[in-house]
Formats: C-alpha cells, structure tokens, sequence
C-alpha cells in the first residue's frame, strides 16, 4: 500500500534510494498523487532499475498527519 510506505519513509534520509520493485510501484503512486518527489525508471522497465525518492512533499506530510489523527 502507497500510504504504509510513506509511513514507513517518513523519517528517512533524502534523497533514498529505492529498489523494490514494491516501493518503486508504491513511490510511483505516491508521485502521481504529488505527495512524493522522485526519480523512477520508466513503467514497464523497473526490473532491475532503481529509483531515488528526493523528498516527501508538503502535500504529502499534510497527508500523514491527517491519516495519523483519523479515528479508527
């Protein structure tokens, strides 16, 4: 899931590098929603490739506090 991944790179260093081919999928999500900021190989072509998420945007640490206060 994008959002558990964000979670989980909220306190990282930047720029991280990323090779997964889940976290390079979920970073390429969280680009297109705005909330990250990344250099990620082209779709289809991840195999073997990795990315570098260059920082979570303010967008996207609005979004985690927002998640982060959500009543279950």
């Amino acid at each position: 899931m994008p959002m558990n991944f964000l979670r989980r790179i909220e306190d990282a260093s930047f720029p991280l590098a990323i090779h997964e081919e889940a976290d390079i999928q979920c970073s390429a999500v969280l680009v297109a929603a705005g909330l990250v900021e990344a250099n990620l190989p082209g779709p289809g072509n991840t195999e073997g490739l990795g990315g570098v998420i260059l920082r979570i945007t303010p967008e996207g640490r609005a979004e985690l506090n927002r998640t982060r206060h959500v009543q279950p």
